[in-house]
């Protein structure tokens, strides 16, 4: 069976991390570790619906070894436990559900008729919708039956997101739902000890000047949340602070702007600048040049990408060129945790996102609060 490349740091991709290769994995990154370490104060609970997808059976399994909480694969259970055997990880303490013959399955087709009352759907049309895992996860995550969502190991953003939009709700006071990616480095002085967040790379095709505000918003709330640190958000462009002329830096130049009278009006801790070239927001000693009397530019953890383009071709290339590790695309603005991987994620960029998605579950409240 052919297995997918491990991450760039980390050793052969194994069924499970030995003490000696959490050891070495701690030695060389900090991020997802601090993560973990967290999460087995509180454990939750992550459904995976691609449950047979030989990545995310040892993800689950890993999860569930370091004391994170409860996963749970969706699928057949019998092709499930063949991978797994195939793949000599026991499958002991990890949930497995069937949907197809699941005992709530008719339930969830009805409230999934419900959600649907503007576009009626019959019976046994709710039912095979269930039945889809993908679907069915996400109706278990929107009935608090389980506290996260991780897919798209092996499915398209669309086919993950679509489920995901119409039964979870969007979050309290939140106009959009985008995503972000975290990234973590080996220079430990870019961003937050070599933690980036990027945003939107998943998502918004091509964000309108409100939108691109609530997206550095939210990214900014999460990248507080996980990492105890101030967000210093900088909207990206290929001018910094009117270097150049052109519609595309005024764009973000009245993001960064927007963003800033948002944030006071929430009484939110968040330093923002634009608009910013990459460069000026992540290297000091460029950023005394062009921006000496930022705060943010030079010491930027936060980057705001103008559209999608950007920002997913620049989260590929630092992944791939940069020998980043790259966790994402974790889902804003939704009332319940989710994320959204990529299909050529590793195993264990699968446990780290698991991880920050049942970090998230525990204040989630705290980054989308009531009014």
């Amino acid at each position: 069976m052919n297995h997918e490349p491990s991450s760039p740091h980390l050793p052969d991709t194994i069924p499970l991390i030995s003490s000696v290769a959490w050891g070495t994995l701690r030695a060389v990154m900090n991020f997802i570790p601090s993560i973990i370490d967290k999460l087995q104060r509180h454990p939750k609970r992550i459904v995976f619906p691609e449950g047979d997808e030989p990545r995310v059976i040892q993800a689950a399994r890993q999860f569930h070894s370091l004391r994170l909480g409860a996963p749970i694969l969706l699928g057949d259970p019998e092709k499930i436990k063949q991978v797994a055997a195939d793949l000599k990880v026991p499958l002991d303490r990890v949930g497995i559900i069937n949907p197809a013959a699941a005992d709530g399955l008719a339930d969830f087709a009805k409230r999934f008729e419900v959600l649907r009352k503007y576009k009626p759907m019959k019976g046994p049309e709710s039912l095979e919708v269930m039945k889809n895992p993908l679907y069915f996860g996400a109706m278990m995550l929107w009935t608090n039956q389980v506290d996260g969502l991780v897919a798209g190991a092996s499915h398209t953003t669309g086919s993950v997101l679509r489920p995901l939009f119409q039964v979870i709700k969007p979050a309290p006071n939140v106009k959009i739902c985008s995503s972000c990616m975290i990234i973590e480095t080996s220079d430990a002085t870019l961003g937050d000890n070599g933690v980036l967040f990027f945003a939107d790379c998943g998502v918004i095709p091509d964000p309108t000047v409100d939108q691109l505000a609530d997206i550095a918003i939210s990214t900014g709330q999460l990248a507080r949340q996980l990492t105890g640190v101030r967000p210093r958000v900088a909207m990206l462009s290929f001018s910094t602070l009117g270097s150049a002329k052109h519609k595309l830096v005024g764009k973000m130049e009245a993001a960064a702007a927007l963003t800033k009278q948002k944030a006071a009006a929430q009484m939110l801790e968040l330093d923002v600048e634009g608009e910013l070239q990459a460069d000026t927001a992540l290297v000091p000693e460029i950023a005394r040049a062009k921006a000496p009397n930022s705060y943010v530019a030079g010491r930027a953890n936060v980057l705001i990408f103008p559209d999608l383009n950007a920002g997913n071709i620049a989260t590929k290339l630092v992944q791939r060129v940069g020998k980043a590790n790259a966790f994402g695309q974790i889902l804003l603005g939704l009332s319940r945790p989710a994320a959204d991987l990529s299909r050529g994620c590793s195993y264990y960029d699968i446990l780290g996102v698991a991880a920050v998605v049942g970090l998230q579950a525990i204040a989630y409240r705290e980054l989308y609060p009531q009014k």
